[in-house]
This record gives C-alpha cells, sequence and structure tokens, in this order.
C-alpha cells in the first residue's frame, strides 16, 4: 500500500476550513464511493467494495484474512492535524455471523504523523468489545483523548482489526463509518474514490464528506 502523501491541500483532498465559531466536527463515510482503506499493516488481508451486504446505502467494505496470521489492520480513517487534549469519537458497524467466535473485528487506533498514514507513532488502544455478539450488525465504537508525546506526532489513524477463525471463517463486512473531534482544524481523511488518485497524481490522497 502506498503511504499517504498529503504535500498540499487540493479541493479532493482537503476539508473546507471550519466556519468561525464552530466547536468541533463530524464526518461520515458509508463506502458509497467504491474505495476501500487507506493502508493496511499487513499482506494477509484483503479489503474489497461490496454491495453483497450493506447496513446502509449500496456499498459496504468486505474484509477477508488469507492466509491466517497474526492480527492484521485496515486504516479506515486519518485524523490529521492533531493537538494535545483533543478527542477524536470514531465508530463503525461491522457484521459477522459467529457470535461469541471468530472470525470478529475490533475497532483501535494508532498514533502517526499527518504525511504518512503508515506511519507507526505508537499505539493508541482501542475497545475491548467485539463484532458479532447477536450474529448480526453491531457497532463498534472509542473515545481518544489525543497525546502528541512532546510534539513528535499529531495524526490519528482509526484501525479495524481482524481476529479469523480456520474453523468458522476468515472475512466480515463493515459500513457506516462516524468520525468526530473537538478539533476546528483537524482533518477527518477517508479513502478517495478510486482514479481520484490517480486523477491527482498523489497516491493516497485521502478524501472526506462532511455531515451537516
Amino acid at each position: 500500500m502506498n503511504r499517504l502523501a498529503i504535500s498540499s491541500c487540493v479541493a479532493l483532498a482537503c476539508a473546507a476550513p471550519a466556519l468561525a465559531g464552530a466547536t468541533g466536527q463530524t464526518a461520515t463515510y458509508g463506502w458509497e464511493n467504491g474505495a476501500t482503506v487507506l493502508g493496511q499493516s499487513a499482506t494477509n488481508i484483503a479489503f474489497t467494495n461490496s454491495t453483497d451486504n450493506p447496513l446502509s446505502g449500496t456499498a459496504s467494505l468486505f474484509m477477508n484474512e488469507d492466509p491466517l496470521s497474526g492480527t492484521p489492520q485496515g486504516y479506515v480513517a486519518f485524523i490529521t492535524g492533531l493537538s494535545d487534549g483533543d478527542v477524536i469519537d470514531a465508530s463503525f458497524w461491522a457484521f459477522d455471523d459467529t457470535p461469541g467466535a471468530s472470525p470478529s473485528v475490533r475497532i483501535w487506533g494508532h498514533y502517526a504523523q499527518s504525511g504518512d498514514v503508515d506511519d507507526a507513532a505508537g499505539s493508541a488502544g482501542g475497545n475491548s468489545t467485539y463484532s458479532g455478539e447477536d450474529g448480526d450488525w453491531s457497532e463498534l465504537f472509542h473515545s481518544w483523548t489525543f497525546d502528541s508525546n512532546g510534539g513528535t506526532r499529531d495524526a490519528l489513524v482509526v484501525e479495524v482489526r481482524m481476529y479469523a477463525s480456520s474453523s468458522n471463517g476468515s472475512s466480515a463486512y463493515i459500513d457506516d463509518l462516524t468520525v468526530s473531534t473537538t478539533s476546528d482544524t483537524a482533518v477527518i481523511n477517508f479513502a478517495p474514490a478510486p482514479g481520484a488518485l490517480a486523477l491527482l497524481g498523489l497516491a493516497g490522497v485521502a478524501g472526506r464528506r462532511r455531515r451537516g
């Protein structure tokens, strides 16, 4: 996966500046643009934009681990320009039909620098809840209070973590991602539509959809 290099703001890549007097911001994403993820931690997990099983709309993110190894992750949101004390809330819905057993997913996060979604500047932790408790769609969420570690990092990557099983399968679906932050100036980045990168000539520039 190419690194996410954001060197300048263009209409497709960056959110509009926050309105004067605004407090915080929220962005939503549902994979309706045909995209998958911004990056991933391993090569043994594949992400596909699927129309087979959306929670809402017409598409969702399908993930499949093969071969089974470790705990691979997909990077579904990249919040840049953060400062100490900023709060980031994120949630998505996950589908697996094996209650209390793998395969299942969790929401997690790691710190990074604004120019590189693949940067690993420390784990940010996540929620201990797994998907699929009812054998259906379930919402996973977590809240982080940003720590710049003395100014050495200024971004947070929201991850979906896969926990697969050779006996029960190795796939799950993700949909309806929401990210909020108390920062008026941070930028919430999601995976751009296929073809957008080639048009811009920027491998990995992220798009954003703001909820009104």
